[in-house]
Parts: structure tokens; C-alpha cells; sequence
């Protein structure tokens, strides 16, 4: 039996421009989108619609499984209360990231993640989930075992994006010891003597594994078809390298030359959605407002926040004068479905998946009223 929804007298957020107009859906993919109030339907007040956002980046599942130092939530249990916030923030798809590596500090048994992405497919399979969500493995190739790790997903489908990180002292995300020293022996309370065994340890792992890592990585998931991105490139050397693993997207580039040449190369440069609503990077790297302005932003994350992804193409849209609100929601909608080769959403376009938000906005933080994927209302 067809299934049918009009929404009406909505303004739609198209991939060029907001149309004053309705939206029909039929058996959960868009079908017709008109100009004008339909004579039935379903009244948007003026409300935006726009399309489901897509979340390439979070940390946020882990926040939920580990909620502090030591404590390990049900798998089911986290998963459920991530995918309810996810899905309240309108984030219709998401990448949910699991960190494979460990080190001495926070990182996670062997077996853990795995157990995770068993527990997600287990809650797809009992329809417990309002978000589609897809795995993106963090590999920290530093890591003495990180192959180990990324073996427990050789057959894993719902792997469909992998990072390539070294958070070593000295370079990219830490090129300065200043920052390094405020994040691990500062809030670690850990003593001279300590922290410069600390990071002795993680220099010398990351001169023995990292490049090795990185090539048996980037080949595995160039044979599993799974898209490579860099993360927190700082030189012209490290886009050239990434270029060189084919990798598609350039996930928080720590300077203007590494985005602008990332950018210039094909490659979708990501940067958080966080950085723009605070007005600047934590971390005290290149703010994600700059590249807008340069023409050389792409893709927003939500990394830690997951409200911020609705919340930051607002946010640009006000404040630079070049980037109109349908092209700040792009960064959060089907830049990103395409540059994971997910052509079936993130448009407001007859035929594809009818993931949709509707957003009440007059000024301000904008609230989600109501989310559907698939024509089923989620939130």
C-alpha cells in the first residue's frame, strides 16, 4: 500500500536556493516538490525543511560507552541514548567513530570495539534506532596494534570510512609542544619526569609504525572500497601523501596551506562544527570561519557536540556575507553523502531518500521540530 505525506507552506532548503513551496513523499523518498501552499498537507508554519544531516565524524557513541575513566555502559544501553540525541539534532545518517589503537592513557581493550559493532548491528536488526548509522574507523597508526584491531572489521559492511591519525608530539594536531603539554600533562596531572617519558613513547612509536600503518591501511580499504581520509594535515607534504592513498576527505587540516591545497587536490576538507559556534579551533589550530571565507570549507562535524551540526550553518550563514544559508547547509548535507558515495540523500530532490528536519528559526539557536527518515518520523 503507497504511503503518502504532503508538507506544506515550508520553505525548502534546496542545493541552490529556498523555495517557498510543498513536498510530497511517497514510500519514504521524495516524489514532488512544487513552488506555493498545496490545497492539503500538512502545515510548516513558514518552517524550514531541510535535508537529513549526515554526521561523518563523532566521537560522541564513546562518551556514552565510557562515560568516565574506567566505566564501561551497556552497549545497547549507550548505543540507544546516542542514536536519541543524534536524531534530536537531525542527523538523519551518522558515522558513528570507533578508535582503533591503544595506548597506555584511554584507549580501549582489543575486542572492544568489535563488541560495539556487533551491538549496533543488533539494535539495527531490532529496529532500536531513529539515525541510520554507519561505523568510521578511527586508526591511530602509531599504535603498535593497531592492524590487530583493524582486522576485527575485515568483514564488517557497515564500515564505510576510515581515518589515518598520529597525534604524536611535534606534528600535525600538536605541532607545538604548548598545546600537547595543556592536553596530556596538565589535565592528566602528570610530573615532568613523567610527561617526558610520555612523550619520548609516543615519538619513538610513531618513527617505528606510522608509515608502515598507513600503507597497509590505505591498500586494505582501497580494496574494500572503503573511502581513506587524512586527519589534522599541517604541510604540503602531508596532503601530497594523502593524495597518494587516495584518500577523499581531509578531516581538520591544522593550517590555511594543508586546506587550501587539500581543497585545490579534490579532497572534501572537513573541519568541526564546534570550531564555528565557539568562534575558533580548542585546540588553537586554524578556525573552520577562515576557510569558509577562502571558499575552502566543505564539510562540517559534529566531533563532540551534536546539536552544533544544525547549529553552525546558521551560524556562517549570518556572519560571512558570500555564503548564503542553502550553501552552508550543503557542508552538512549532500557534500558529505558524496564524498562517501552516499548519492541516495542529502538533497531535497524527487528520488532520493526522503531524510528530512524541520527547523523553526527566527533568530538565534535554531530548534528542530521534527525529523523523518525515510518518510517516517523519527523525532
Amino acid at each position: 500500500m503507497t504511503t503518502e505525506m504532503i508538507l506544506t507552506n515550508a520553505r525548502l532548503v534546496l542545493e541552490d536556493r529556498i523555495l517557498s513551496g510543498s513536498l510530497v513523499v511517497r514510500d519514504g523518498v521524495i516524489a514532488e516538490i512544487d513552488e506555493g501552499k498545496s490545497a492539503s498537507g500538512v502545515d510548516m508554519d513558514g518552517d524550514y525543511i531541510l535535508p537529513g544531516l549526515v554526521e561523518l565524524h563523532t566521537d560522541h557513541l564513546e562518551s556514552h560507552y565510557s562515560p568516565r575513566p574506567g566505566v564501561r555502559w551497556n552497549a545497547i544501553s549507550a548505543i540507544q541514548s546516542h542514536d536519541a540525541q543524534i536524531a534530536s539534532s537531525g542527523i538523519t545518517t551518522v558515522f558513528d567513530c570507533l578508535r582503533l589503537g591503544s595506548d597506555e592513557d584511554d584507549g580501549f581493550k582489543m575486542g572492544e570495539m568489535r563488541a560495539i559493532a556487533d551491538a549496533l548491528a543488533e539494535a539495527r536488526s531490532e529496529n532500536r534506532l531513529r539515525a541510520d548509522h554507519l561505523i568510521h574507523l578511527r586508526c591511530e597508526v602509531s599504535a603498535s596494534d593497531v592492524l590487530e584491531h583493524f582486522a576485527d572489521f575485515a568483514t564488517d559492511g557497515q564500515v564505510r570510512l576510515a581515518s589515518l591519525m598520529d597525534h604524536a608530539p611535534g606534528q600535525r594536531q600538536f605541532q607545538t609542544m604548548e598545546q600537547y603539554t595543556l592536553y596530556y600533562k596538565t589535565k592528566r596531572g602528570l610530573s615532568d619526569e613523567a610527561f617526558a617519558h610520555f612523550v619520548q613513547r609516543r615519538q619513538d612509536a610513531s618513527a617505528r609504525y606510522s608509515d608502515a600503518h598507513r600503507k597497509v591501511l590505505a591498500s586494505a580499504c582501497a580494496e574494500r572500497g572503503i573511502t581513506v581520509a587524512s586527519h589534522d594535515d599541517a604541510t604540503l607534504d602531508h596532503v601530497a601523501e594523502a593524495v597518494g592513498f587516495g584518500v577523499r576527505l581531509a578531516e581538520f587540516p591544522t593550517s590555511i596551506e594543508a586546506a587550501q591545497a587539500s581543497h585545490k587536490a579534490g579532497m572534501s576538507v572537513l573541519m568541526g562544527a564546534p570550531n564555528v559556534v565557539r568562534g575558533g579551533s580548542h585546540s588553537g589550530n586554524i578556525a573552520a570561519a577562515d576557510l569558509a571565507r577562502a571558499g575552502v570549507l566543505d564539510v562540517l562535524s559534529s566531533d563532540y557536540v551534536p546539536f552544533s551540526l544544525i547549529q553552525a550553518p546558521f551560524v556562517l550563514a549570518d556572519e560571512i556575507d558570500e555564503l548564503d544559508l542553502a550553501t552552508a547547509i550543503r557542508l552538512v548535507t549532500s557534500t558529505p553523502a558524496k564524498t562517501v558515495g552516499l548519492d541516495d540523500r542529502g538533497s531535497l530532490t524527487t528520488g532520493k531518500r526522503a531524510d528530512l528536519v524541520r527547523v523553526r528559526r527566527d533568530s538565534g539557536i535554531p530548534v528542530v521540530r521534527e525529523v523523518w527518515r525515510q518518510g517516517q518520523r523519527v523525532a
